[in-house]
């Protein structure tokens, strides 16, 4: 009797232990009904009934990472390449995932190797190496479309790397420094044509300063001749007004005084020591004569008479002077 109630406690507890399912936090269990999907079990505590009911599949419902491995593939101006790519996806419906695909991961695999051929082999080499966005975009397209109906969702997919063939990465090497040099050469060609265009417009415009100071300085020159121009005009009046006023005794008095600086010229001299007088003495003692005549003429209404010396009007006679004779300058022996 004790043996029997043994053996059912027994039983009672391994039933409770295949009765009780505990499902992981981002995992979902699908539990089969003799053989039918029944239900998808969320994470937590959940009870079938045995030797009934037992767990399908175990899904893994996080975002997971796929890694495409190596393809080769054949552009469309026949360039060999190899590309790598990684694909991240999510379960969002368990029983779909489970049950409308076999084998998940090789399905996913498969469907991004193919469509990766097919974009990357419509592209020329070029617009394969320098269009990833574009790649990305339409295998992104392209495959979550056609995952849709197993309850999985595509959120990325991306091309890690692109081998192109060695002896085209030589050729890309050249075309890439070649381009390079060009552009160095352009861009010194453009500041040497900068640099040409600066230095000529310092040049026109030290050409125009220079002219508008040529212009201000002849312009000046011009009004200084003119106000001298004007200043002679007036001393010119000037004598013609003595003149017309005092006859030929303001003639005399000009001629003397212009001839006396001529002489006193020719006492400063530095070469000469002897001076030889080129005109009659007579007329310089004429000339002296005149002007103690206009002398007296203008002040000796007011003051009387005034005597100047050496004159003849003063009474006195004038040494005697011999034209054309040798006068000994001051210091000579």
């Amino acid at each position: 009797m004790e043996f029997v109630l043994l053996a059912l406690l027994f039983l009672l507890v391994t039933f409770l232990i295949m009765a009780v399912r505990v499902v992981r936090q981002g995992f979902v269990y699908t539990i089969e009904r003799l053989g039918k999907f029944t239900i998808a079990a969320d994470p937590g505590l959940h009870l079938i009934i045995p030797f009934i009911d037992r767990v399908g599949q175990k899904v893994n419902m996080m975002e997971q990472v796929l890694d495409i491995p190596g393809q080769e593939i054949i552009t469309r101006d026949n360039a060999m390449v190899g590309v790598d790519a990684v694909v991240f996806f999510q379960v969002l419906d368990a029983g779909k995932a489970a049950y409308e695909v076999h084998n998940l991961y090789a399905a996913i695999m498969a469907l991004t190797t193919t469509n990766l051929r097919t974009v990357m082999g419509s592209m020329d080499l070029d617009e394969t190496l320098s269009k990833r966005d574009e790649i990305n975009a339409r295998l992104l397209s392209v495959v979550d479309h056609a995952t849709s109906p197993w309850g999985v969702k595509i959120t990325r997919v991306e091309i890690k790397d692109i081998r192109p063939p060695h002896d085209i990465s030589e050729a890309m090497a050249r075309q890439m420094k070649a381009e390079r040099l060009k552009r160095a050469e352009i861009l010194e060609a453009e500041g040497e044509r900068a640099s040409r265009i600066l230095r000529a417009e310092g040049e026109k415009q030290s050409a125009i300063l220079s002219a508008e100071g040529k212009k201000e300085a002849a312009f000046r020159d011009a009004e200084a001749r003119e106000r001298a121009a004007e200043a002679e005009a007036r001393a010119t009046q000037m004598v013609s007004d003595a003149i017309a006023q005092s006859g030929s005794a303001a003639i005399n008095y000009f001629i003397a005084q212009e001839y006396t600086k001529a002489v006193g010229k020719f006492a400063t001299s530095p070469n000469a020591k002897t001076i030889l007088f080129p005109v009659e003495a007579t007329q310089l003692i004429g000339s002296l004569g005149g002007i103690g005549e206009l002398v007296k003429e203008a002040i000796g209404s007011r003051d009387g008479d005034v005597t100047v010396p050496g004159s003849a009007a003063s009474g006195q006679p004038l040494p005697p002077v011999r034209p054309r004779s040798s006068v000994p300058r001051a210091g000579d022996s």
